[in-house]
């Protein structure tokens, strides 16, 4: 492994430079404190720059720029000024397609001092990861109208998805599941809707069965994807680690992030796992831009996504530093995770995970 990290940065809209900035702080400085050589380069490219350049988002130099990076940390996308779905789709997906980022990986941790509204659980029990495959399924973009605006309109949205798509994903998730090597038991949990989804969903569970007849050691697990959303909130502790498809992986992700204390602490990344892949890493709280300029939005969840990368990347030991840091300001420091009453500004939050490295 090189001991050189190339990071791209894009505060991108919002308090979104807010909370990157923080997170590049605390990644300077435990880049210092383990030797690695870091090499940061920003990307002014937001909802901002959008208005001001004629519908510009992002240009295929820059796009070509940012494949030169192994990650990606990024602020938040979305701007008041801009409808939704534009930046989404012209940013976030194209990104995810370019580079090919076909594993989300959202872990579940509810750390120290966090309030879940899960009566009775505390980081014990909320401690899992979700593996959402990130670039088939839905987000294709195959379909279309007809006759549109007319009281005869079609609408059609097609799910797509390959046995190579479901391999690579199904695989890397058993792979994670071994490495995590869960004292509870190593588990992968399979979240579908086989029994209505008879196609797309009958070739993800015969993908599931024969990929896991590689990994005997580890115990093999189907939700359909109604009860996963119940049993998520029930028995948290149940799960080690859930693969499933894009959709629902986006659906399932919103309410575990709800259960990890909102989503001022969560954080995930769009990862392409080849050597040479660029992945993109980011808190999952959105732009919030009525608290833009104001210094109190959190920035727990955006310094969580660089330890998130540090490991990824394979340094694991600044990662680790990281995380504990991260758990013993959310422990034993901060009074809440909401904007405004941390009890900290934003800029006194990343200064306190720095101190504590």
């Amino acid at each position: 492994m090189s001991n050189l990290l190339r990071v791209a940065t894009m505060g991108g809209d919002g308090t979104g430079p807010e909370v990157v900035a923080e997170a590049v702080k605390v990644l300077k400085e435990v880049a210092k404190l383990e030797n690695i050589n870091l090499e940061l380069v920003d990307f002014d490219i937001c909802g901002e720059r959008y208005l001001k350049n004629g519908g510009v988002i992002i240009t295929d130099d820059e796009v070509a720029e940012l494949g030169k990076f192994s990650s990606i940390l990024l602020g938040a996308v979305g701007h008041p000024d801009v409808k939704p779905g534009i930046l989404e789709k012209g940013l976030l997906l194209r990104l995810r397609f370019e580079f090919d980022q076909y594993i989300n990986l959202r872990p579940v941790k509810l750390f120290p001092g966090v309030e879940t509204p899960l009566k009775g659980k505390g980081p014990e029990d909320l401690d899992f990861v979700v593996v959402r495959e990130n670039t088939e399924d839905m987000y294709t973009g195959v379909g279309g109208f007809l006759k549109k605006g007319t009281a005869d309109e079609v609408a059609t949205q097609t799910a797509i998805y390959t046995r190579k798509g479901c391999e690579r994903c199904i695989r890397w998730a058993f792979e994670l599941t071994r490495k995590r090597n869960n004292p509870k038991g190593k588990k992968l949990t399979l979240v579908a809707k086989t029994n209505v989804l008879t196609y797309g969903h009958d070739l993800w569970m015969r993908t599931f069965e024969e990929v896991g007849a590689e990994y005997p050691d580890i115990q093999k697990d189907y939700n359909n994807v109604d009860a996963c959303c119940m049993w998520m909130v029930k028995n948290p502790e149940y799960y080690d680690v859930i693969v499933t498809t894009n959709m629902f992986g986006d659906i399932i992700t919103d309410l575990a992030g709800i259960l990890q204390g909102g989503m001022g602490v969560a954080a995930g990344g769009n990862i392409n796992p080849e050597p040479g892949g660029t992945s993109m890493y980011e808190p999952m709280g959105g732009s919030a831009p009525k608290y833009t300029g104001l210094n109190v939005i959190n920035p727990i969840a955006a310094i969580n996504s660089v330890s998130m990368m540090l490991s990824q990347e394979g340094y694991q030991a600044a990662a680790d530093r990281v995380m504990k840091s991260i758990q013993l300001v959310t422990g034993t420091k901060m009074k809440s995770q909401a904007a405004g009453k941390m009890g900290y500004s934003t800029t006194e939050v990343g200064d306190l995970v720095c101190e504590n490295l």
